[in-house]
């Protein structure tokens, strides 16, 4: 065979297995669990992801032209980017110059982004503090692309002192098809909590400074945080992190989620025991090598929704890394394969 004819049929064979990839990406939920075997654990290993896969606290987007853009905890809010979110590159952080305002929170990193695209423009909100203190702030940013080194610092949203009962970091942003902005946060303390948003400033509504408690463990250890909030088939979902994160291959992380009729609850597990009261049905849990599955988001793609979080890898020291798996929602609850 010639250089020309083994270069072509290289060329054939990527582009051959690329289009396999993608196709799979949007194949309906119920052939993909039909086509899956028999596993030894509970819960799926996460998806096939290749590059730039070491993150903590993951949140992802896709743009109108089919990029990928995803942020996590660390630095100036790390970036990484996928045309086929198997396939994940490196770049700048969000933040090239951190705010000067983080320094007040003991901090010149930023923790738990979440992204999302309102109005012609991606907020990305996101959390300073010190591991295990409740002096936290959650801050905004703005951009027209989304791209690292186009934000705009927004200041500060909401905040906690050492004197609160909550912790205001881990943010995350509902929009409700009513249009009503919300926003759920917390972390230990009295657990989840949940605000109203003004659309036009991305920050708190001045004529409603209720704070609402959606989930906690009152209980037993407080380890609940990382609140992540949908709307599917007329019920709202609150997703969270449980038990102890960052401990490398110790960590006790795990995902649950309950569901409710309004957006600030009560939410129930499948059990029907309530959210504020230990509540909670496993999403994801530790298995095999992936340990520690939390500090989820959850993305709509084109054609599915996916669960977006990090694990740590039993088989590489314990490293944070990037976890991906689609749910099937046939049930009434999300369950990730």
């Amino acid at each position: 065979m010639s250089p020309t004819s083994r270069t072509r049929t290289s060329r054939t064979s990527r582009t051959s297995r690329t289009s396999v990839r993608a196709a799979l990406l949007c194949v309906p939920a119920a052939i993909l669990l039909a086509l899956t075997p028999s596993a030894a654990f509970a819960y799926p290993d996460p998806g096939a992801v290749t590059g730039a896969t070491v993150v903590h606290d993951p949140t992802m987007i896709r743009t109108s032209g089919g990029r990928y853009l995803l942020y996590a905890t660390g630095g100036g809010l790390a970036y990484r980017t996928s045309t086929d979110r198997i396939a994940f590159s490196a770049g700048g952080d969000a933040f090239a110059a951190r705010p000067g305002w983080w320094s007040s929170y003991g901090t010149t990193e930023a923790w738990a982004p979440d992204i999302s695209y309102q109005g012609g423009q991606y907020l990305l909100y996101y959390a300073v503090s010190t591991f295990g203190s409740n002096k936290s702030a959650i801050g905004l940013a703005t951009s027209s692309s989304g791209l690292p080194g186009s934000w705009t610092d927004r200041g500060t949203v909401y905040t906690s002192t050492t004197s609160s009962d909550y912790n205001a970091i881990d943010p995350n942003l509902f929009v409700d098809d009513d249009g009503k902005w919300w926003l759920s946060f917390g972390s230990w303390w009295t657990g989840i909590k949940m605000i109203r948003i003004d659309p036009s400033t991305g920050k708190q509504l001045s004529s409603d400074t209720a704070r609402r408690a959606i989930a906690a463990r009152p209980t037993g250890t407080k380890a609940v945080e990382a609140p992540y909030v949908v709307k599917r088939n007329g019920y709202y979902y609150l997703f969270a992190s449980y038990d102890t994160c960052c401990a490398g291959v110790n960590s006790t992380y795990k995902v649950k989620v309950g569901r409710a009729s309004a957006v600030t609850g009560p939410y129930y597990d499948r059990n029907g025991v309530a959210m504020t009261n230990n509540g909670g049905t496993p999403v994801l849990e530790s298995h095999g090598r992936y340990i520690g599955p939390g500090g989820q988001s959850i993305m709509h793609d084109t054609c599915t929704d996916l669960i977006v979080y990090h694990y740590y890898d039993r088989n590489d020291n314990g490293r944070p890394k990037l976890g991906l798996n689609q749910l099937n929602w046939s049930s009434g609850w999300p369950v990730a394969f």
